[in-house]
């Protein structure tokens, strides 16, 4: 697979979004029925390219697209298989919220534009995925960051605005590090590629202290978009923003691409021997522990639904750095299959938060009493997500936190388990109530009738939730099979 159109699928997988965005921006406001076709068509034609690369990746092909800027300094777009780990949550779930977003605003305004950028924000996370390089990464990661920003600020309200300049203070200012370490590695090591096991070891003599301020740089860039402990702020501000870009921050674009370049940042551009060398590992993780704590503890103060929701996420995100920063194989699998286990239960908070909110005007904690039994198959999702993200087996949260768990004792940091440990019965104590509210407290009776929509639309604010939901059981139920999450994952350790 070293020539050819089929060689460069990592290409058309970013080019199908690229397209769609252009060709929905091109149409206009009002050819409501184009723009729907147009979304879902790119969103199928995107999953049917990954599901091809997927296959063929397990079957030990190769892909790359690969183009000369300058002397020294290539545009690369490749497809193994960490690429695909996360390609194919995105593609997934990239599906599942444009239903749900078409179905959300059916009676919004500016529609036209919200579609363009939501298509331009999976071109982008599509070229983070499939990077080749810390130079085609840190492009696409700064994409990403544009197309972003007019979804945050949508509705055009004052807090809106506000969260959006916020948003891009964070943004930016941790874009302005990672370009900054870039361009110092590039001084030592030019136009290194991602490899297995990173490719700076060779250059590492007498330079340690060169290399040790390139990981930090690179890892305070890329922490901003993760969220990590103290570049967290702007998360919770941006849950202004409608559900579907919610969902899409906290679930497929945003903070996983800060994860998932912390990933690629210590496997495969300094590798495991170096980052232990630098000793910079055990500082990563400590502030990701830190994180887990943290956003665990504001969560459970946290009386707005949304908000409560984006501070979990700034604590579970963590888990994804906190395994690759530990090392060792088992850590390894647990931060990498939480990336994937992650998205599934958050995806599906959000949207069933977003139903609630559009449909029955509930923002705050206090207004779930009896949502469940008006809304069964919405109550169902949420309880089953909010249970794996407490890490009940056999939820997908409990495989994560397995994997963490004993990674972290193989690895001699017993610290890591009190860690854990500690997030599980915050996660109880800020999901529990509102598992209570939802299913055992009475309907208030002055509430309201829930708004009337399109049959349409309820099903598409239904129907995904419940798959995600689903998803979120069965990656946890199914484990042990080659071609779960978990499978996929090991397979990745297995060939670095």
């Amino acid at each position: 697979m070293n020539s050819g159109w089929f060689a460069a699928m990592p290409l058309w997988m970013v080019m199908t979004s690229l397209v769609t965005a252009v060709l929905i921006f091109l149409i206009g406001e009002e050819r409501q029925r184009l723009r729907t076709v147009l979304n879902l068509l790119g969103a199928v034609v995107k999953l049917v390219l990954v599901a091809v690369m997927l296959v063929a990746v397990q079957a030990g092909a190769a892909f790359e697209f690969r183009h000369a800027l300058l002397p020294g300094l290539d545009l690369v777009l490749k497809a193994d298989a960490l690429t695909l780990l996360f390609a194919t949550l995105s593609a997934s779930l990239w599906l599942l919220t444009t239903v749900y977003a078409i179905g959300y605003l059916e009676r919004s305004e500016n529609r036209a534009r919200f579609f363009g950028f939501f298509s331009l924000s999976v071109a982008a996370t599509m070229g983070v995925a499939a990077a080749g390089n810390l130079f085609t990464f840190f492009i696409f990661y700064e994409l990403l960051t544009l197309a972003t920003w007019p979804l945050v600020v949508h509705r055009g309200s004052a807090a809106a605005l506000r969260a959006g300049a916020v948003y891009l203070a964070y943004t930016l200012g941790g874009s302005a590090l990672l370009l900054t370490g870039l361009v110092g590695l590039n001084g030592i090591a030019p136009g290194q590629d991602f490899i297995a096991h990173g490719n700076l070891l060779p250059w590492a003599d007498g330079r340690e202290a060169e290399l040790r301020a390139g990981f930090v740089l690179i890892a305070a860039g890329l922490g901003g978009k993760a969220a990590l402990v103290p570049l967290h702020g702007w998360l919770p501000q941006a849950m202004v923003a409608p559900a579907p870009v919610s969902a899409l921050l906290h679930a497929v674009a945003v903070v996983k691409a800060g994860a998932f370049g912390i990933v690629r940042l210590v496997e495969d551009v300094f590798g495991e021997e170096l980052v232990a060398r630098l000793g910079v590992g055990i500082g990563l993780a400590a502030v990701a522990g830190t994180t887990i704590v943290y956003g665990s503890l504001r969560a459970l103060t946290e009386p707005d639904l949304k908000r409560r929701l984006a501070w979990s996420t700034v604590s579970q995100v963590s888990y994804v750095v906190l395994g690759v920063a530990l090392g060792g194989s088992t850590a390894l699998v647990g931060g990498l299959v939480h990336l994937v286990h992650q998205g599934l239960m958050k995806i599906t908070l959000f949207f069933c938060a977003g139903v609630w909110a559009e449909r029955l005007g509930i923002h705050a904690v206090r207004d779930l009493d009896g949502v469940g039994r008006r809304m069964r198959w919405v109550g169902m999702s949420f309880s089953v997500a909010a249970l794996g993200m407490i890490g009940l087996p056999p939820v997908a949260g409990f495989v994560s936190k397995w994997y963490l768990g004993s990674g972290a004792l193989a690895g001699g940091h017993p610290w890591v388990v009190m860690v854990l440990v500690a997030s599980t019965l915050l996660n109880a104590a800020y999901f529990l109530p509102l598992i209570h509210r939802i299913w055992f407290r009475a309907v208030p009776a002055e509430r309201a009738a829930p708004v009337r929509l399109g049959h349409f639309a309820v099903l598409a604010m239904t129907v995904p939730p419940v798959i995600t939901a689903a998803l979120a059981f069965g990656v946890g139920l199914l484990a042990a099979s080659p071609m779960s999450p978990l499978g996929w994952v090991q397979l990745i350790v297995q060939r670095q």
